[in-house]
């Protein structure tokens, strides 16, 4: 098992580290003594050639210390608040100590439309490959101050999955205020042993987590499980590990069994599928038969009218929508040739009804293969 780990441990010369609220703060605000150390290894591991994307929580934590509140505002706006006032004190805080090991950093502020529209997907990886090529260490956080709830990432965990794909990163590390993956809640089960190598195609990967977040944080192991899952579908492997953990960096680089580490399965997604299947929003959903299902999946055929049941959202050509299964389980997502309205119209016919339905046709499919998507699970 450790001879899996370090096969995918010597080969990570990309690393995305995500640095959780649990991690770096205390309740009088940010850990400065632990984000020196972090820091501190960070760029010993950089003299030996290996470049990190540090995805940083703790802006809101640093931004209640800085205006005396007692507690995290429930508000949005609120909290879009205290995010801004917070996250030039974070920033400072890795400038100052990256500076004295002789790094720079730069701030990369993203909200999930930055990463949907392909345009600003290229965009933002270009500046972020460049970063990496000057040496510099990007740190990178969700836009709290303005982004919405349609625009929200949700959390850092999944924030940090999608740079993973973004810059090409070859291991996703998740630091935590836990060892790692137990096989039960230890905070249910305090005799709950840790998992500490785990295949990410195991179905009872997400049963073995908790439900309950952090004080501070948005996710939970649920959160950063399901970030697992879509690093994996990238092929990277990931990593949770406590960050809290004196030299934690330092010890897996050197193959200590420290933590969870998440294998990933032999295929994976290209680049530009999985940002179809994690980064765009679906702007509607269709209903499939079986036997569509079945065509999609296992014959990687194109989706045509004759499979579809039932559509779900008004939406245009061209826009990327879900398609269910019978059970109504979401299991693959695509661009589609027609509309909403057009579907509508041909759903449940036969391809050579299509010109006489709508008094034209475009294509055969309504979503075709290559601009198809299945989930790896959905396999």
């Amino acid at each position: 098992m450790s001879f899996s780990r370090n096969t995918f441990l010597n080969k990570a010369r990309r690393v995305v580290l995500k640095l959780g609220s649990a991690v770096l703060t205390l309740p009088e605000g940010l850990n400065l003594p632990l984000i020196q150390q972090l820091v501190g290894e960070i760029a010993a591991w950089r003299r030996l050639d290996r470049q990190f994307v540090v995805v940083s929580s703790g802006a809101v934590a640093a931004g209640i210390r800085k205006l005396g509140l007692e507690e995290r505002p429930a508000g949005i706006v609120q909290q879009q608040a205290v995010a801004a006032a917070g996250q030039s004190t974070l920033i400072q805080t890795y400038e100052e100590a990256f500076g004295a090991h002789g790094l720079k950093v730069a701030q990369v502020l993203l909200t999930h439309d930055d990463l949907a529209a392909r345009k600003r997907f290229l965009n933002a990886r270009n500046t972020l490959l460049t970063l990496l090529q000057w040496g510099v260490v990007p740190v990178i956080n969700e836009n709290d101050t303005v982004a919405t709830d349609e625009l929200r990432f949700g959390d850092n965990d999944h924030l940090a999955a999608l740079i993973c794909n973004l810059v090409e990163a070859d291991l996703l590390i998740l630091l935590t205020n836990t060892e790692g993956l137990y096989a039960r809640d230890p905070r249910e089960d305090p005799n709950a042993p840790l998992l500490t190598l785990v295949n990410t195609s195991d179905p009872r990967l997400l049963s073995a987590a908790g439900r309950r977040p952090g004080r501070l944080g948005r996710g939970g192991m649920i959160s950063k499980l399901q970030a697992v899952k879509k690093a994996a579908a990238a092929g990277i492997p990931s990593l949770i590990a406590n960050g809290r953990r004196p030299g934690v960096l330092t010890e897996i680089f050197s193959g200590a069994e420290v933590g969870t580490f998440f294998l990933p399965p032999e295929q994976k997604l290209s680049s530009r599928q999985y940002w179809l299947a994690y980064n765009v929003s679906p702007e509607g959903a269709i209903l499939v038969d079986a036997g569509a299902r079945e065509a999609l999946v296992h014959h990687h055929k194109s989706l045509l009218p004759a499979g579809v049941l039932e559509v779900f959202g008004g939406f245009k050509k061209g826009a990327p929508v879900s398609i269910m299964d019978p059970e109504g389980q979401t299991f693959a997502v695509g661009l589609t040739n027609y509309s909403s309205r057009d579907i509508n119209r041909i759903k449940g016919k036969q391809t050579q009804e299509i010109a006489q339905t709508l008094g034209y046709k475009d294509t055969d499919e309504i979503i075709h293969r290559d601009n198809l998507v299945i989930f790896p699970e959905a396999s």
